[in-house]
């Protein structure tokens, strides 16, 4: 098998002393074509090769240990993935991760873990098939993960086609890849699924028995993500499973999602940056748990004796009133809700913010509804039921209680504001010298 986790030492090693392809195989005494081909990973290394390029790169090529489990990880630099990521790299995993190509940089939240020797990215899509198999063919994994989704609900009515396209055929392109690659019997596959398949629920609690009922084009999409991956543990007896992931949140959270766009805005208005902040039904009930909690189910599910599926949820339901109330809340800025529906207010009744030297804030409206944040169809009752999980998997969704996720994501945002703040002073008072000619 090649040793990808080799193959990256040497590439590193190369760069720090500056040593081309050409020059290597002059070193070692190897025609340019063998290195090459080690590089496409056509052929493995052998040991003495092995030691002819410790020899000439002066330093030790840490291989990959025997016995240590490789992963792979798509959506690998969403919230879910870089928690997943620094799970499974404390437990000695070799993680490899599917990164899609972007003039921009998309990747804070796994710039922590770049250059650790355990730790790769992959160019490939969801939508490219080929790119898939060459990555699976080349990492040859013991577990993957599939987080990697257009994840947002009200962008799936925007475009449908494309969240059809990743969220739906996406899951099967990666069932197909991994037979592709003569691992059908020995790779595992975990397929990030979603509450929201529920949609218009039936009964509450949702359980693993509850019928479904999507609401969304998002929903849809992850309802064929869903039975693709039952049909295939079926009809090829593969181990893949489904986590029904209910609303998880972190301090990682994209921002255009409801509760850090709460979290956010509660940390602007304290630090007066912001006025008000306009949300949708903020009676929608959800059951929110702590991200970071629930990537451990998602191992827990692929080291489980056989393929089953497991509602993954805290089992406690909160409604977005709730959530923002404690937001505000927890920063020193009391709400009272007024009026209902569209009419609906959170004042500000109680305004104890430490240190602050802004004026206070009690009776202003700092939470409005608007009727631009109110979905086609909207999901209003999702509510976990964890029992299998926690019978099973010996898993316990009560680590983070509400109260502390809320608290956690706003003092992230806190900080978050301020540091932004003090760079906008920074850039002020540059552009005012550069204006008076004092910086040169």
């Amino acid at each position: 098998m090649i040793d990808s986790h080799l193959l990256t030492a040497i590439k590193v090693a190369m760069q720090r002393k500056g040593i081309s392809q050409r020059e290597l195989a002059v070193l070692i005494g190897k025609n340019e074509t063998v290195i090459s081909r080690w590089f496409a990973g056509k052929v493995g290394i052998s040991s003495s090769s092995v030691k002819l390029l410790e020899k000439a790169l002066g330093e030790k090529l840490a291989q990959e240990p025997t016995g240590t489990k490789t992963a792979l990880i798509t959506g690998i630099t969403g919230q879910d993935g870089s928690y997943l990521s620094e799970f499974l790299l404390e437990k000695g995993y070799t993680v490899h991760g599917i990164i899609r190509r972007s003039s921009v940089d998309y990747r804070e939240r796994i710039a922590h873990l770049e250059g650790r020797k355990n730790f790769h990215l992959h160019y490939a899509d969801l939508g490219d098939s080929m790119s898939i198999v060459k990555v699976i063919a080349q990492t040859r994994p013991d577990e993957i993960y599939n987080l990697a989704a257009q994840s947002h609900v009200q962008v799936s009515f925007d475009s449908p086609e494309f969240t059809a396209d990743i969220d739906a055929v996406g899951v099967l392109r990666i069932l197909e890849a991994v037979r592709a690659c003569g691992l059908t019997h020995t790779c595992r596959i975990y397929q990030a699924s979603t509450s929201e398949l529920y949609g218009k629920v039936e009964e509450v609690p949702q359980n693993e028995n509850t019928p479904f009922h999507p609401y969304s084009p998002y929903a849809v999409a992850k309802l064929y993500g869903f039975w693709i991956v039952k049909e295939y543990r079926e009809a090829y007896n593969m181990f893949c499973c489904s986590g029904i992931l209910f609303n998880h949140e972190s301090e990682r959270r994209g921002e255009t999602f409801v509760t850090r766009k709460i979290t956010l805005a509660a940390a602007r208005i304290a630090q007066g940056r912001q006025d008000k902040l306009y949300l949708g039904n903020m009676s929608s009930l959800r059951d929110w748990g702590y991200a970071k909690d629930y990537v451990e189910c998602m191992w827990l599910i692929l080291q489980n004796k056989k393929p089953e599926d497991f509602v993954i949820a805290t089992g406690v339901q909160h409604s977005v009133r709730e959530f923002a109330y404690h937001a505000f809340k927890h920063i020193g800025l009391e709400l009272e809700f007024r009026g209902e529906g569209i009419n609906e207010e959170g004042v500000c009744v109680k305004d104890t913010r430490k240190g602050r030297h802004e004026t206070s804030l009690v009776g202003k409206t700092l939470i409005a509804v608007s009727p631009d944040f109110y979905r086609p169809t909207d999901v209003v009752n999702l509510w976990g039921d964890p029992t299998k999980a926690k019978a099973k998997l010996g898993w316990d969704p009560s680590k983070t209680s509400f109260e502390k996720l809320v608290s956690i994501m706003v003092e992230h945002d806190m900080a978050k504001v301020a540091a932004e703040g003090a760079a906008a002073k920074v850039r002020t008072n540059l552009a005012e010298y550069l204006e008076k000619g004092i910086v040169k």
